[in-house]
Formats: C-alpha cells, structure tokens, sequence
C-alpha cells in the first residue's frame, strides 16, 4: 500500500469515527428522556392511604406532606394521650393554604411546624401527618398528643359555625376512638401559656361550652 492509498485509507476511517459520534450525540437525548420517564413511571411509590384505611372517617380529606425535617419527621407518636386545639393565626387563610406552608418549609427552613389536623373556614377537614405520627405543633407535647389547627375569619379567632362544628365532630370522634375524656382535650395555651387559640383563651367560657359540646355529640352514623 503506497503513502496515498494509505492516508485516504486513514482520512476515511477517521469520516466514519466522526460520523459515528455525530450519531451518539444525536441519539443521546432521546436515549436519556427515555431512561427519565422510565424511572419516573417504575420507581417504587409510596401509597396513597384512604381516610378508612387510616381509621378516619370518609369526611376527612388526606392530604399528606411528604416526609421531611421540617414539618413531617415521620417519627412515630408515643401514644395518644390528648388532642390539643391551635388557632393559625392568620386570619382569613384557608386550610389548603395553610398545609402549603408547612410543605414549603421543607425547602425553606424558615420553621419547623405542622399539624396532624386542619379545618377550614367551610369546615373541610384535612390530614396533613398521619394520626400515628409526631407533628411539631404542641411543644413538648408533640409525642404524645393529636393536634388541630383551625382556621378563623378575623383576628380575634373566633371560628365560623363551619369550623366550630366541625371541630366538635372530630375531637368527639378522637376521643371515642383513643379512650380519651374531657381532660384530655386542652388548648395550646394549657401546654405553653402561648394565646392560642385565642379566642378559647380569651373566653374561657366558650372553651368549658366547646368541651360540652363534645361530650353532648352523637354522630349521625351511630
């Protein structure tokens, strides 16, 4: 083979290595979205729960905050010796809104906080952390009580009818399922002094009626 046989023998091998890498580099994205969307629909779940197979009833909605430092350890509760009643403290928010926060606290670290229960100002009702599991919510009574956080229309914390029965509804139904009693329902003010929530701090005499009205429920199912 002659210098000229040669080197056209050479320039031609190195046209196809180029060619051959213009094909790779084509291919590649394809090949990658590919991989992405495989992963993406056969990467293992976690479940979604149903109120019922959580042992809630069917009105309440679950919501869940994914597992994270910030505002859903996914530490398991002690037990469940008491529920404790929070106030948001921003008047005029809605529940939904309110789960938002605590979700964004997972990349904004600006708190620690959530609760396992929300209602809104139409009385839906939402579980953000499983009733087994610790929400920072109650201070140092976090392992071992069931907290609510209720939204309200107006700065003095006054919840609407919606929000009042609807928080009747669901410590009655804690309470017959965990055994609890009338003392075991306490307000945030009773675990820290804190004024929360405000209006059953601020009206003592409304909070022994809220307790009432507890013990007085019967669920239109039973």
């Amino acid at each position: 083979m002659n210098r000229q046989t040669e080197y056209q023998s050479a320039r031609q091998k190195r046209v196809r290595r180029r060619r051959l890498r213009r094909r790779l580099i084509l291919c590649a994205p394809p090949v990658l979205l590919a991989l992405v969307i495989g992963f993406m629909i056969f990467r293992p779940r976690a479940p979604v729960l149903s109120a019922e197979e959580l042992g809630l009833p069917g009105w309440v909605t679950v919501d869940l905050l994914p597992v994270n430092e910030w505002s859903r350890p996914g530490t398991p509760l002690d037990a469940v010796n008491g529920i404790v009643v929070h106030y948001v403290g921003n008047p005029g928010t809605t529940a939904a809104q309110n789960r938002s926060y605590f979700e964004s606290l997972a990349s904004t670290h600006a708190a620690k906080a959530s609760s396992n229960f929300l209602i809104g100002l139409d009385g839906e009702v939402l579980l953000s952390v499983p009733p087994d599991e610790v929400a920072y919510c109650s201070n140092e009574r976090n392992s071992d009580t069931l907290s609510i956080e209720c939204c309200h229309p107006d700065a003095d914390g006054a919840f609407t009818d919606a929000t009042y029965d609807s928080l009747v509804r669901l410590v009655a139904f804690l309470c017959d399922s965990y055994g609890l009693s009338r003392q075991d329902v306490i307000r945030h003010y009773d675990v820290t002094g804190k004024q929360c929530p405000l209006y059953f701090v601020e009206h003592p005499d409304a909070w022994e009626a809220f307790l009432d009205d507890v013990e007085a429920y019967e669920s239109p199912d039973s």
